[in-house]
């Protein structure tokens, strides 16, 4: 590009979003999200806000941090969250935590050569399910879209019991593009969907060992028609009553458990 040459506007846009990212702050809450934030280094921390009672619970996770905390009254515990959240007395200001590139994690990072991509699922109890299960089964990374996806909430990490200090969240600008990067790298993408002709088991015992990518859709909605279309086939999961419906973080686990299973084999 020439010196004085105007960027594409995508560019610019990416940029934007970039500097906007890097100046957003989480409130993370409850005894467990803030003692393993606590204990992240990689997670920037910026204020910490206890009652008496939580602090005496957290002492020792709080003097490893090296963080000042503030003291409050239970009756004054005010802090930016939703009202009714269960806090137990602990709130820590943090930055989204930054995972590296989206290549990296997927093809070299830690963990089996395992990943899930929700398509459209923004409610952070289901997202922050999933990312707990994910790191049980040890999966290299959770993937969604930039928008129309759960954000990293204190609600989220609530769930999540810890996952989403270890777990990487990865957020895309396109998932159908990030769905054929994956296919680039060896990837077999696995959409679930109940009508589908093909069993889970089957799907992922005909995979033969290659990196799976378990591919989620939003409850009710299920998979959109490019994200499915870019998937290399879909399989359900079998039912024995009439209610055949599982909820997307219940789906989430019984495949990364067959997905496991199957390549920890190899």
């Amino acid at each position: 590009m020439k010196t004085g040459a105007r960027k594409p506007s995508w560019v610019v846009d990416k940029e934007r979003g970039e500097r906007r990212e890097a100046r957003e702050t989480v409130w993370l809450f409850g005894l467990h999200a803030v003692r393993d934030a606590l204990a992240n280094p990689a997670r920037e921390k910026l204020r910490l806000v206890v009652t008496k009672n939580a602090l005496d619970k957290l002492e020792a996770a709080v003097a490893a941090s090296g963080m000042a905390p503030e003291v409050v009254d239970p009756r004054r515990f005010d802090v930016p969250i939703d009202e009714g959240s269960v806090h137990q007395g602990a709130a820590v200001e943090v930055r989204p935590l930054q995972w590296g590139r989206f290549e990296d994690v997927c093809a070299a990072g830690e963990g089996l050569p395992l990943v899930v991509l929700l398509d459209r699922v923004t409610d952070p109890h289901n997202v922050g399910a999933v990312l707990r299960s994910a790191e049980v089964f040890g999966a290299r990374a959770v993937i969604a879209p930039r928008h129309h996806s759960a954000p990293e909430t204190g609600a989220l990490a609530k769930t999540a019991s810890g996952a989403l200090e270890r777990q990487p969240y990865l957020k895309v600008t396109n998932l159908s593009e990030a769905m054929d990067a994956l296919k680039d790298m060896g990837f077999t993408l696995i959409g679930l969907e109940g009508e589908a002709g093909v069993t889970l088991a089957e799907a992922v015992a005909g995979v033969g060992g290659r990196p799976i990518g378990l591919v989620l859709g939003a409850e009710g909605p299920g998979l959109r028609e490019k994200t499915r279309e870019t998937c290399d086939l879909v399989a359900r999961i079998p039912f024995a009553g009439v209610f055949g419906s599982l909820n997307v973080s219940n789906a989430a686990a019984v495949s990364l458990y067959a997905a496991a299973e199957t390549l920890g084999r190899k």
